[in-house]
């Protein structure tokens, strides 16, 4: 008993030496850990190298406090989007540390609908195209620039004449009777349906003033624009003045085009061969006496010229950001008779006020297109019709092209044969299906940083 008394009087305060002399052994680390921008980093994980069990995170600021060994020599940072980061902590009681990004994707800020986000904060499947990843070359409708630019989006165009439309599939159709085709934002101001007599709608805008294309690929992307967006949004925003001084661009772009191919069809001197040992002598009197690539006449080589001019800069001493742009594109088809050209005019102003609280966003583009549309039938008639007959005829009749004439019954007048395909140079020459579209798209968005309110916004855009 009196043994039991002993090692209570003596266990007690040697538990309390001990505790005592384990506490005097830690010692705790603060600090704060920042980005590039000097902006705190919530989350970091923070240990001691080699003692993963004694670790912390950081505050919404970016501040820790840690209780380390006393002979703990360094510590260990790491957070997702930053490097990670070793500091010594060797006879110091704190440590400020500041971590670099190691994706910037994860911190490009991009369009998302009313405003802009960190795509490390987003979560919907979102894709961003800019300037320096376009497509180059000869550019003549928007949508080409980010052709094959971008997992999930296929755009195919509807055909080679000039200014042909595209269709645009995010992730496939969804719907067997109803459109398919994603809605499109430009500069926040929703582009809903085509334009009569514009063969695309995104025709009426200069492929050189986009900055980038932001696609929004999956079905959340209806929280900010409804039903509408069911088939994915593919937002465009354009370019922007800047403060400096003045820059000054002008580009002028020639290119040829030409037919990738043509169709193997018998000439004519194969055409007589064939008739003249497989058909009737009455055949062989309807050829004629030409030789005619009909394939030749139809097809030219295209020319294009796209010329644009661009300022930019700030006027008012710096406080206006302002950009004006104008381009003009003349662009031939293929086919004998297409031709599609473009005037532009774009101007960009985006002062900002109060402090850089309030921002003012004003765009104001216009366009003139005109279309001359090339007949598609005539490639279909030049690959059927007879290579032996003559390009143009010795009548007036019909433009004075070469016909299959149908001599008259006592049904029909005389006229061109029923059900025979018609002169594919005259399907070209004598059709004028012209178009002039004009059309203007501007808004003014006001952005309003809340005051004593971190993050919080009004935005306002008309």
């Amino acid at each position: 008993m009196n043994m039991r008394k002993l090692l209570n009087s003596i266990g007690l305060p040697l538990f309390l030496l001990l505790s005592f002399i384990g506490a005097a052994q830690d010692k705790t680390v603060s600090g704060r850990v920042t980005d590039s921008s000097g902006r705190g980093i919530s989350g970091v994980s923070v240990s001691v190298k080699g003692q993963a069990s004694r670790g912390t995170t950081t505050t919404e600021n970016g501040a820790y406090s840690l209780s380390v060994p006393a002979t703990a020599t360094t510590l260990v940072f790491s957070s997702v989007g930053y490097g990670y980061q070793e500091v010594a902590i060797s006879g110091q009681s704190s440590a400020n540390v500041t971590l670099q990004g190691t994706s910037g994707n994860l911190n490009e800020v991009v369009v998302i609908g009313y405003g802009t986000a960190r795509r490390r904060d987003l979560t919907g499947a979102i894709a961003t195209v800019t300037t320096k990843d376009f497509v180059k070359g000869p550019i003549t409708s928007p949508e080409q620039l980010i052709t094959g630019k971008i997992a999930g989006v296929q755009i195919t165009t509807s055909g080679g004449e000039p200014g042909a439309g595209a269709r645009i599939r995010i992730r496939g159709g969804s719907s067997l009777n109803a459109s398919n085709d994603p809605l499109i934002v430009i500069d926040n101001v929703p582009v809903d349906g085509g334009v009569a007599g514009s063969a695309n709608i995104l025709n009426l805008i200069n492929p050189n003033d986009i900055a980038s294309f932001t696609v929004l690929k999956d079905p959340s992307a209806a929280a900010i624009y409804g039903s509408r967006a069911a088939n994915g949004v593919i937002l465009i925003t354009t370019k922007r003045g800047s403060r400096g001084k003045a820059r000054f661009s002008v580009s002028n772009q020639f290119f040829v085009q030409q037919a990738a191919s043509r169709v193997d069809v018998m000439s004519a001197s194969e055409i007589r061969s064939l008739i003249a040992t497989s058909g009737a002598s009455t055949d062989l009197a309807k050829l004629g006496g030409a030789t005619t690539n009909w394939q030749d006449e139809i097809f030219k080589t295209a020319l294009g010229n796209d010329l644009n001019f661009s300022v930019t800069g700030a006027a008012f001493k710096g406080k206006l950001p302002i950009r004006v742009s104008a381009g003009y594109l003349n662009q031939d088809g293929i086919l004998r008779s297409g031709n599609f050209q473009r005037q532009s005019l774009a101007l960009n102003l985006s002062p900002r006020f109060f402090d850089d609280k309030l921002g003012v966003t004003v765009n104001l583009k216009g366009a003139r297109t005109t279309n001359r549309f090339a007949d598609g039938g005539a490639i279909g008639s030049a690959n059927v019709y007879d290579p032996t007959q003559p390009v143009y005829s010795n009548s007036p009749r019909f433009g004075g092209y070469t016909e299959y004439i149908d001599q008259g019954s006592n049904i029909r007048p005389l006229g061109i044969l029923p059900l025979s395909p018609l002169n594919p140079l005259g399907l070209l020459e004598q059709r004028e299906n012209k178009s002039e579209v004009y059309r203007s798209i501007g808004n003014i968005q006001f952005d309003y940083q809340i005051p004593r309110v971190n993050g919080l916004k009004a935005n306002l855009n008309l």
